[in-house]
């Protein structure tokens, strides 16, 4: 990759910082807490995922399936100029083309991005939580891989626990947004489940409402979400110590989220859930305190074997 200034550097970072605060308050409360070495590759990886989000979103939910696929297509061949060294002249590609470079960053976790964002863009629907689980192991299950790398956390069972955490986190935002996703003409609960609770898919979409048969769907998601959690917080002492605080307050917060959507009686139709910004300072202060106890010794959930949606992952980090 050619050799940029220390100016265009600075400034490429700080490009991704402003992306990073404008696209996700959550994810930008927890990477303060991250040492610079990892909170400024972190950042050029979010911005790269915001702007390829962005690439697709723009096509709006009725564009044609060609158009989609040639977005995709596109970002295909930014992100191969990227990890070839030959980034676009972007501050975005060429801080990614860096995080790549620098920190062995395997190429498979940035591939499988693009795979759910195309999935996003067919308009797919999921039959089955394993499936469901596919779909999250790509768009958010890639991000836990990615963080745990950046962090030098590279062992199996780190990245395994990376996955489940960003697998959780995806389950939990699928929770929240049931009513902005089908105003969209989207549905990502898992249509058996829909069926077993008495709902026709194309039949709510048509005339989304929520009732208690779908607060049951939404509850069970989440219960699942918090499994996933319960089994990612093993791997929080996998990680450096000046890393774990930030982990524990980003899985604190998203946490957080599916307990708000509890507290409005799993109905999350009729309005969206949110974590307040006092509320959230208060979950980075106990994420803190839980950084500098000793790590409990959970060996057994810390060596699980990674979920069969993201063992990819992990196998792509060897």
């Amino acid at each position: 990759m050619p050799r940029r200034s220390a100016d265009t550097q600075a400034a490429d970072a700080a490009a991704c910082r402003a992306l990073l605060r404008k696209g996700s308050k959550s994810f930008a409360v927890a990477a303060l807490l991250l040492p610079s070495r990892v909170r400024e590759p972190a950042a050029a990886f979010y911005a790269f995922c915001r702007v390829a989000d962005d690439a697709v979103d723009e096509l709006g939910d009725h564009a044609p399936p060609s158009a989609a696929a040639a977005a995709v297509a596109g970002l295909r061949e930014r992100l191969a100029r990227a990890c070839a060294g030959r980034p676009d002249d972007s501050p975005v590609d060429r801080a990614l083309a860096r995080v790549v470079a620098e920190h062995a960053l395997p190429r498979a976790f940035l591939e499988a991005l693009l795979d759910g964002f195309a999935w996003d863009a067919e308009g797919r629907r999921y039959e089955t939580l394993s499936e469901l689980n596919a779909y999250a192991a790509r768009v958010a299950g890639t991000v836990g891989a990615t963080m745990s790398t950046l962090m030098g956390a590279r062992g199996p069972d780190a990245l395994a626990r990376a996955c489940d955490l960003g697998v959780a986190m995806q389950l939990t935002n699928v929770a929240r947004d049931v009513g902005e996703d089908a105003r969209r003409g989207r549905i990502y609960l898992p249509l058996a489940w829909m069926r077993e609770a008495g709902i026709e898919p194309d039949a709510w979409l048509a005339r989304p409402a929520f009732d208690a048969r779908l607060g049951q769907i939404v509850a069970r998601l989440l219960a699942e979400a918090e499994a996933l959690y319960r089994r990612a917080d093993a791997g929080i002492p996998m990680l450096p110590r000046d890393c774990r605080a930030a982990i524990h307050a980003a899985r604190l917060i998203y946490a957080d989220i599916g307990r708000a959507v509890a507290r409005r009686g799993f109905d999350s139709v009729s309005g969206r859930a949110a974590v307040s910004p006092g509320r959230k300072l208060w979950l980075v202060l106990g994420a803190l305190l839980r950084a500098s106890a000793a790590p409990a010794d959970d060996r057994e959930r810390g060596a699980a074997p990674p979920l069969d949606e993201t063992r990819f992952l992990v196998e792509a980090a060897r």
